[in-house]
């Protein structure tokens, strides 16, 4: 059997849990249970790192023991994440006995090895990052982290022999370009370590800190917060003879935000090596949620707290919204408008219609219950739908692995919106006037259950509660075990006969607030509106309504004239993941000067074929005489980038 390890970092339980902590926690459960759905043995971690100088200040501020303030903190964490359906397996905390053991055997072996030696050391130190700074590092004097310039400060500690193992990482990294992704966090590495590597101060005066552990070869110091913390991913699983760890962590996935990248990225792996400790197989480092342009910041009031949305917009709406926008690797804008129009679009029109229309349908026309499959598929009329199934699982079992949620999401997604329109060009409704036409009637609603049951499996890892409900209503028999890709979205699992539930909606539509006031009113309003419309020639949209466009920034990578056309050019554009888009720019822009410019696409189009080429997006550009004039950013931007 394969085995799966995947941890989230321990948060420092200096803050309440937020949006970020959340996305990163979503993301390990939702490759977690997509391992299990591959039939892996999976283990997953999360916990709180709580020690170092910002607890003890933080404890000492509410006049409380730092540990009663760690207990605190750390069981806000244990208590939101069951509501936000996250499956762990371990949560480790770093007071726990087991763990300050293992950190000091690590502490011993790594000294008694002659990577520890004792110093005295005059630097920069952000108390924010607990971590002397230099000054190559600092923004404007500041750290680049917390915004606040470092206090001048001399201490004799104790060092690891970090700088020794600064050529083996090197090679590593370039040997294993896996071993940190996406690739642009790995090259980040590698840069860094173009300059010589410091020795790491692991240690601080008890005198002056004792809320840490000890050195187990001397007391009056304890441990520096990065060789306290990192150690828990070992030490949750037995380190150094436990059977889990040797079941374990040879299939190590860490998951982290950029802002941790550093000791994740060169101290931990240091340590490992000095330890006789094998690497990790992946460091899986993401962006960041931002509110506008910046940075979430607690200091700045700018935190989003997941239970503040969850309860209001519905648990796995905020998972989907989450998995969905952001594209891993690069930072994503959070705003409530967002997530509505999501809601509305993605969950409410599409999903949700789907299959509640289904489900009408089948109530309707076979009194609630499955029917039989009469006739096989119409290759004509069915072949474009069984074939957007096929892609949607093909993608599902590739992105995941490969941290493409967001394309996994938008195959989907896909496959629903040629669901929908399947519903459309068939017109059950028609069938059903004509008794001739039941076994066609038949095989066309028996189509839309399967494909409904098969969303209802891929969504699992991203909407669990959504998948189950959607089963349950379909009338599929709960199992103990989890949902297994190759047994459960096979073609044809369906039981004729089955009773199905229509139930309510799935995904009701969120409603704005102010939005019936910003309709227009009756009488003079209508004249104004009708008046606009006529001086501008284009109609009135609702903001929300507009909110709905995925404008991105693409880059051309491939250009070439489609055969047989005058203005169509086919385009491989990358917008965070590859898109074939047709664009009708050839008469205006040659395929040779397309190739690396930057523009921007309509990400969110339903795919359309020209001239028997399927394009998905569209790319935006303004008409000036006979001349067409791409929409370009200012400046280079990261592919990917959403415009708000």
């Amino acid at each position: 059997m394969n085995r799966f390890y995947i941890t989230t970092p321990i948060y420092y339980v200096n803050a309440e849990p937020h949006i970020g902590h959340a996305y990163t926690t979503i993301v390990a459960d939702v490759i977690n249970r997509f391992q299990k759905m591959m039939g892996s043995k999976t283990f997953f971690l999360t916990g709180t790192d709580e020690h170092g100088d910002k607890i003890a200040q933080a404890a000492r501020a509410e006049g409380i023991p730092p540990k009663a303030y760690a207990d605190r903190i750390s069981g806000l964490f244990q208590n939101i994440w069951p509501k936000l359906g996250i499956d762990y397996d371990k949560f480790i905390r770093t007071t726990d006995p087991e763990h300050i053991q293992a950190v000091q055997y690590v502490l011993q072996k790594v000294f008694d090895a002659g990577e520890i030696y004792f110093s005295t050391y005059k630097g920069l130190y952000c108390v924010g990052c607990e971590r002397f700074y230099m000054e190559r590092e600092l923004v404007d004097g500041k750290c680049p982290d917390h915004d606040t310039a470092p206090v001048e400060r001399e201490e004799s500690n104790y060092f690891f022999r970090m700088s020794k193992y600064q050529d083996w990482l090197i090679d590593h990294l370039e040997k294993n370009p896996e071993c940190i992704r996406p690739e642009r966090y790995r090259n980040e590495v590698l840069s860094f370590l173009k300059e010589p590597l410091e020795d790491l101060c692991i240690s601080r005066p008890a005198e002056r800190l004792d809320w840490g552990i000890p050195l187990p070869f001397d007391s009056k110091y304890v441990t520096y917060v990065w060789f306290d913390a990192l150690i828990n991913y070992i030490s949750a699983i037995g380190y150094p003879e436990g059977e889990l760890y040797g079941q374990f962590w040879p299939v190590a996935q860490h998951v982290i935000a950029k802002d941790i990248l550093k000791p994740h990225g060169i101290y931990w792996p240091a340590m490992l090596k000095a330890a006789g400790v094998p690497m990790y197989r992946n460091l899986n480092v993401h962006g960041y949620w931002k509110t506008g342009e910046a940075k979430m910041s607690k200091s700045h009031g700018t935190v989003v707290r997941p239970l503040d949305l969850a309860p209001v917009y519905g648990l796995d709406a905020f998972r989907y919204f989450l998995m969905r926008e952001m594209v891993f690797g690069l930072d994503a804008s959070f705003s409530k408008e967002a997530l509505v129009a999501r809601i509305n679009a993605d969950l409410a029109n599409d999903l949700g219609n789907l299959f509640s229309r289904t489900l009408a349908m089948t109530d309707r026309y076979f009194e609630g219950k499955t029917p039989p499959l009469a006739l096989p598929p119409d290759e004509a009329m069915d072949g474009e739908l069984l074939g957007k199934v096929d892609n949607a699982i093909r993608q599902f079992r590739e992105q995941i692995p490969a941290l493409g949620f967001h394309r996994a999401l938008s195959a989907i997604w896909e496959l629903i919106a040629a669901a929908n329109r399947y519903i459309d060009y068939v017109a059950p409704w028609s069938l059903a006037k004509n008794p001739d036409s039941l076994p066609r009637l038949q095989t066309v609603m028996r189509t839309l259950l399967e494909v409904n049951r098969i969303v209802a499996v891929l969504i699992y890892p991203f909407m669990p509660e959504t998948s189950s409900k959607m089963l349950e209503r379909l009338g599929v028999e709960k199992r103990g075990t989890e949902l297994r890709l190759d047994q459960d979205a096979s073609w044809g699992a369906l039981v004729e006969g089955t009773p199905v539930f229509k139930g309510e909606s799935l995904f009701p539509r969120v409603e704005t607030e102010g939005k019936k006031q910003e309709k227009p009113a009756q009488g003079a309003n209508k004249a104004a509106v009708a008046q606009r419309v006529e001086q501008t020639g284009s109609p009135l949209i609702d903001i929300d309504l507009f909110r709905q466009v995925d404008l991105r920034i693409g880059q051309i990578e491939q250009a070439e004239k489609v055969p047989k056309s005058e203005k169509l050019v086919k385009l491989l554009v990358d917008i965070g993941e590859k898109r074939q888009i047709v664009a009708g720019i050839a008469k205006t822009h040659s395929p040779a000067d397309l190739v690396g410019k930057q523009v921007v696409i309509v990400a969110n189009l339903k795919p359309a074929k020209l001239m028997g080429i399927e394009s998905h997006g569209m790319v935006l550009a303004v008409r000036d005489g006979n001349d067409l004039k791409l929409i370009v950013p200012e400046a280079e931007t990261a592919p990917g980038g959403r415009i708000s």
